[in-house]
């Protein structure tokens, strides 16, 4: 057996720019297609520094283009909650006020107009108060929206602090919130000197915050409690009305009085449309509940980024947090950690918000979770695989709410011109919930072939097309790995069909191969890519590099998933 080496693909790129003949013309190359210059086969497109001179258009765009065509394809993207689709009407409204800067409220009077009432849409779908004045704004996504919210928590709590003659450093603010939140609460609490309380999840809570734990960690220097409406594992709603009825409880025991911030990135799109809704209040109907935030980009259906936080009445945004802006003429008032950015997302929302109106947000978001039990059956039919995700399981109660009722009715038991529509199945009576199916082997497939990874099914699928991630559950419960799809507007049931076949065949092949084959694709699968810019002029060789392994992503909070 010959003793195999590693070959390193940059070197042998250097060997051939070098023995490349030198071009004879000095002067800009005529060419009549894309394809017809230099950069075919003769120059390679600069990477790490800008050229001296310029590139044919045409030329650029293609080498771009062809690059490109290296990326996943967005609809196949299974492990992503962002939209990536648009219907035409509203592609025409995003190309034409691409140029329009948000910031920019005095010359785009018509943009700043639909951003307002997009928040009064928003406030009014989550239970606004009449009797409250909501406010909020637009943000480039939800992870700028979460830095607002907690910004405003920690400055409310400051104030109160000051005003009952107490240390607001010692021993300092806290925020609680589970293992499974996604990255961006965990930037707010450090970026903003708060101390982060990571609660571990379990299988007992739904590996969701757990409201015993809750408990036991609040104090009087906790600003609030990150509750998230849709966990980007799992897709459980955590217990929000149960965890203001326990803050309830610890004010009037210890007079210590904890808001909530609801992280409703993906439910606030999901929950007020379907009809299991979220199985419980979670929205301003609690009084606890002082903001929320969503992602436009995600459920409602805009491409990234915008994002949305809405504060139940204007006396919970402090003051000396709001700025008095002149700009261009004109002045607004401003509350973001941005300031010059795309309005034609604004646009986009404010079309989906009048084009589908209630009922048509309703029936993508019904649609979008009748596909996911449909693919959560398919995967449990195998015998191969089980769900952590619940949307596919009937409530564990007996007894339906008679809202959940009322609703069911609506939709199976109304006609049109006096005949009666076909029945047909919602989400009432399900496990409320995102439409992600979250799933792994099955205890006795992994006794039948300990040899067969999760990892190993992800990879196949990609080599069909489809990202479907695989990675390890929270803190306390890393050991288990999940594979996970999240179900958007655009998986329509024929490209499920084919997604569950292409699962029952991957898992089939990977059945009929021995551990040997397996182990070979998972060592190649751990090399790290070279960066020739990056890795120029260090110690360490790319060659020494190359060989290291990507660690599986077992602690912290998961930072790929959203």
């Amino acid at each position: 057996m010959s003793l195999g080496r590693h070959i390193d693909p940059e070197d042998i790129i250097h060997h051939l720019e070098s023995v490349r003949p030198p071009s004879k013309s000095t002067n800009k190359p005529h060419h009549l297609t894309a394809y017809s210059t230099p950069y075919t086969s003769q120059r390679d497109i600069p990477k790490y520094e800008i050229p001296r001179e310029g590139a044919p258009s045409d030329t650029v765009y293609s080498m771009i283009n062809d690059e490109l065509d290296l990326d996943g394809r967005p609809n196949l993207n299974l492990a992503s909650f962002v939209d990536t689709y648009l219907d035409p009407n509203a592609r025409k409204l995003f190309t034409s006020n691409l140029a329009k800067n948000l910031a920019d409220n005095d010359e785009y009077p018509a943009l700043l107009s639909m951003s307002e009432r997009c928040v009064s849409i928003l406030a009014n779908l989550w239970g606004a108060s009449k009797s409250e004045h909501a406010v909020g704004s637009p943000t480039v996504g939800s992870s700028e929206a979460v830095h607002l919210a907690g910004l405003s928590l920690k400055r409310r709590w400051q104030a109160k602090m000051k005003a009952q003659g107490k240390s607001i450093h010692e021993p300092g603010p806290n925020i609680i919130m589970g293992s499974n939140a996604q990255v961006a609460l965990l930037k707010f609490a450090r970026y903003f000197e708060v101390d982060a309380r990571i609660l571990p999840v379990s299988e007992k809570s739904d590996f969701c915050l757990d409201p015993d734990l809750v408990r036991e960690n609040v104090d009087e220097n906790t600003i609030g409690v990150f509750v998230i409406l849709g966990s980007t594992y799992t897709g459980h709603y955590e217990p929000v009305e149960r965890i203001c009825q326990l803050l309830d409880e610890i004010q009037k025991e210890k007079g210590w009085d904890v808001d909530v911030h609801v992280d409703a990135a993906s439910g606030g799109f999901v929950a007020p449309f379907t009809y299991a809704g979220a199985g419980q209040k979670w929205n301003f109907e609690l009084p606890r509940v002082k903001s929320i935030n969503v992602s436009g980009h995600k459920y409602g259906l805009v491409t990234p980024g915008i994002g949305w936080i809405v504060w139940r009445d204007e006396k919970y945004l402090p003051e000396e947090l709001i700025f008095e802006l002149h700009y261009l003429g004109g002045t607004e008032k401003s509350y973001t950690l941005n300031f010059s950015r795309p309005g034609a997302q604004v646009v986009v929302q404010y079309y989906n918000l009048i084009h589908l109106g209630f009922g048509g947000y309703r029936e993508i978001m019904e649609n979008c979770l009748a596909n996911a039990r449909v693919l959560s059956r398919g995967l449990e039919e195998t015998g191969w695989y089980t769900c952590v995700s619940d949307i596919h399981r009937p409530v564990k109660s007996n007894s339906v709410t008679g809202r959940i009722k009322a609703a069911a009715e609506t939709v199976t038991g109304s006609g049109t011109g006096g005949e009666e529509e076909e029945e047909k199945e919602t989400s009432a009576g399900y496990t409320p919930g995102l439409p992600v199916v979250s799933f792994r082997f099955t205890d006795e497939f992994k006794q039948e072939f300990p040899h067969i990874k999760q990892e190993d099914v992800s990879l196949l699928l990609r080599a069909r097309q489809w990202i479907i991630p695989n990675y390890a559950l929270p803190p306390n419960e890393d050991k288990t790995e999940i594979l996970r799809v999240v179900i958007r507007e655009s998986m329509s049931f024929d490209l499920l069909d084919r997604l569950v076949t292409d699962i029952v065949q991957v898992t089939e092949q990977l059945i009929d191969h021995d551990e040997v084959d397996l182990s070979i694709m998972r060592k190649q699968r751990g090399r790290k890519h070279p960066n020739r810019k990056t890795d120029k002029g260090k110690g360490e060789s790319v060659k020494e590099k190359v060989g290291e392994e990507v660690k599986r992503l077992n602690g912290g909070i998961h930072r790929s998933v959203c």
